[in-house]
């Protein structure tokens, strides 16, 4: 059983917890009086855990450092309401519901009780952000942990009411009863009036998945109405009584220097406040229409240098290589002399990969307020802590004077990391004396956010006339490392990522470079197999031991029906595999292709994938759903086009992302392993689209595509 400490927590003894491990905001303070009395149940992170939570304080640019003090997850109030606190924020990905079956699921109490308070940097712990797939096996996992130690509280307590041994009592449906008997009492009023905070010094034993009853079910999505009817607000629905709008003056390129300026004509504009700070110049007024015709009023003169365009982008970025550097980079193992010189063949070439935009459906937006030295900013965030340190950093005061709140935000796919719209917000409000909303324009947010990172993939490989591959030699320019090792068996790999100097300010994207590294691997793959007259299924498990992969590869051929499936002219089968963030997955897909009018239709999808044991089939399965959707922009048409520093294509009637006209017939296959912890499944599912499409081109068309996107203007050989 768990060490309990309890302590009796009246208001005058706050001043216990401030001082020390035990630390409140004052805000917190008041958020615990609103929800009432109960039970607060604080678990002690332990240093080797901090990378899990998020670890410590990010102070002055530093890496976060494991946390001293106790941090507050969870709260039963005595109406029986549980309100759970994390710093996660929800971008659509649907961990609102996941993270509540989580806790619904230790605490045996009905979904609908639990509420979460998420990305708020004056109410939850410190978290490094909502990214890299991390919340279900981190987030997910601790708040299980953090609920079983509050169940195993709560049990303690009730054998007190009920003056019996804990071990004849069961909780269930919010309730804890004794065995054979018909009392009971719920665990709101088991907490009523007690004001108790137990300090819990071990996490409480989680359930195993295979005796999950909430999570692993098809639980249906928290406030699913409120989205559908349009009641649910996003961070761009945020308003503030008095509230002016804002718009940002841009610069007519990138890297672009500001000469000369005249706002007499803005400033005289009704109810338009022009707001300068060094180079930064924006306008603050009624309305959104005043604040653009302000804008529109404001003269400037820009200089700038020349700067490359997309037509030299790839001569480019390998000429301005760095050394090796990134995750995945400088593996190496054996010898690719010795590799090559058992080959009987040898295959070596070139992968392009093209800036491509987030898109998000919501662009971004922030509403900032100042009360004299203290600023609240609501924006859309993965990073709520991050574009806090952001704000401190650019006004020059302490972060706990910033409070930064994240509403459930309109996608984000790693885009949504900083706080330009934050900080921009939060410059006019202070120069308007008033709060301020400034929401992105599409245009904006096409030129100004961060793009997936261009890249330049060199593999060159060496195999045996049996189909045993000998050597691997791949070296990533830009683009990055994630993914970058081949997950079959070589006895011979090298794997190399190399920076650039990006002509385009880059970013994360979903799955970061794995896209990328796949797209040329699996392509690769299969014109090994071509060149050994292979079937490419068969090349691939002959050089395959991991076998959750083998098991992926097998349930997509055989659902698409691959030994079969007999490509022809305009029509081809491809399929391919990789494994991510602890998930594996294949992609089969099959296509028509038209040489004649250079048309490519996708008609049909399959994907068999395993991220452990399932938290949400039918959430998953709409994560993998949305992944292949969003990867065959990527892998057929979505690409940046710019040109001297500017973007040419920046709005959604120029960048071509994925119509319902262009979605085929999709079947996912889920892999439940109880026997695996859960994995993130929101980046994974998108890495085999692509290749799987090239190599379903090449098998219809004998044409190898090896540049992303593939047909971004039709077929051509």
């Amino acid at each position: 059983m768990n060490r309990v400490d309890e302590f009796l927590i009246e208001p005058e003894r706050y001043e216990m917890f401030e001082s020390g491990r035990y630390h409140f905001s004052v805000d917190r303070r008041q958020f615990f009086k609103q929800l009432g009395c109960g039970l607060v149940v604080l678990c002690v992170v332990m240093p080797t855990l901090a990378q899990e939570s998020g670890g410590g304080r990010r102070r002055g640019g530093r890496s976060p450092q494991p946390p001293a003090e106790i941090e507050a997850w969870l709260h039963i109030g005595e109406n029986s309401v549980v309100t759970v606190f994390t710093g996660k924020a929800e971008v659509g990905q649907n961990i609102r519901t996941s993270l509540t079956q989580a806790v619904a699921e230790e605490l045996r109490v009905p979904a609908n009780s639990v509420r979460l308070v998420m990305g708020d940097t004056q109410l939850t712990p410190f978290d490094m952000g909502t990214f890299g797939s991390q919340t279900t096996p981190q987030m997910a996992s601790r708040l299980h942990k953090i609920a079983a130690a509050a169940r195993e509280a709560l049990l303690d307590l009730a054998a007190d009411h009920f003056k019996t041994d804990r071990a004849s009592l069961a909780l269930s449906d919010g309730k804890i009863s004794k065995s054979g008997a018909a009392e009971f009492v719920t665990i709101g009023e088991l907490t009523k009036g007690q004001k108790l905070v137990k300090s819990v010094t071990h996490e409480g034993a989680a359930t195993p998945a295979t005796d999950w009853k909430i999570a692993g079910a098809s639980l249906a999505k928290v406030d699913g109405r409120d989205f559908v009817t349009g009641k649910h607000k996003y961070s761009s629905d945020t308003s503030l009584p008095g509230m002016l709008h804002g718009r940002v003056l841009r610069p007519t390129t990138f890297q672009a220097t500001l000469q000369t300026v005249e706002t007499a004509k803005a400033e005289a504009l009704p109810g338009v406040k022009v707001v300068r700070d060094g180079d930064f110049i924006g306008v603050a007024a009624p309305d959104v229409l005043a604040a653009e015709h302000a804008v529109e009023a404001i003269r400037a003169k820009w200089t700038f240098k020349p700067q490359p365009s997309n037509a030299e982008l790839f001569d480019y970025l390998r000429k301005n290589a760095s050394q090796a550097g990134g995750r995945g980079a400088g593996e190496a193992t054996g010898s690719i002399e010795e590799g090559m010189k058992a080959a009987s063949h040898k295959l070596q070439a070139t992968y392009n990969i093209a800036y491509i935009a987030h898109a998000p459906l919501e662009p971004r937006a922030a509403v900032a307020s100042w009360e004299g030295d203290k600023l609240t900013v609501w924006t859309g965030s993965q990073r709520p802590f991050g574009v806090r340190a952001e704000l401190a950093k650019a006004f020059g005061i302490d972060e706990k004077n910033i409070r930064v709140i994240v509403p459930d935000t309109g996608a984000g796919y790693g885009g949504k990391h900083t706080g330009e719209a934050a900080i921009e917000a939060a410059r006019l409000a202070k120069g308007a004396g008033k709060p301020v909303k400034l929401v992105w324009t599409r245009e904006e947010e096409f030129t100004w956010a961060y793009f997936r990172p261009a890249g330049v993939i060199d593999i060159n490989a060496g195999v045996r006339d049996d189909g045993t591959i000998t050597a691997w030699e791949c070296h990533n320019y830009n683009s990055g490392g994630s993914g970058i090792r081949s997950p079959y068996e070589i006895p011979n790999q090298k794997s190399e990522a190399h920076g650039s100097d990006s002509p385009l300010r880059q970013g994360s994207y979903r799955a970061l470079a794995s896209t990328a590294n796949h797209f040329a691997r699996e392509s690769h793959m299969d014109d090994l197999a071509a060149m050994l007259k292979m079937n490419p299924l068969e090349f691939r498990l002959k050089n395959l031991k991991d076998s959750r992969l083998r098991a992926v590869l097998e349930a997509a051929a055989e659902s698409i029906g691959w030994k079969t499936a007999k490509g022809g002219i305009g029509h081809g089968f491809g399929l391919a595999a990789g494994a991510e963030k602890g998930s594996h997955l294949a992609t089969c897909v099959e296509i028509l292709a038209d040489k004649a009018t250079g048309s490519v239709k996708v008609i049909r999808a399959v994907s068999a994938f395993d991220c452990g044991a399932i938290v949400n089939p039918n959430h998953l399965k709409n994560q993998v759903e949305g992944a292949l959707v969003m990867g065959l922009g990527g892998a057929l048409f979505e690409a940046i086009e710019f040109e001297n520093g500017m973007i040419t294509n920046p709005r959604l009637s120029d960048y071509r992302v994925p119509r319902f006209s262009d979605i085929p017939k999709i079947e996912v296959i889920l892999i439940d392993r109880k026997d695996v912890a859960s994995a993130g499944a929101g980046e994974t599912p998108i890495i085999g689209i692509a290749p799987a499409i090239g190599n379903a081109i090449f098998n219809a068309t004998n044409i190898r595509l090896r540049s992303m996107p593939m047909v971004p203007n039709g077929l051509q050989g």
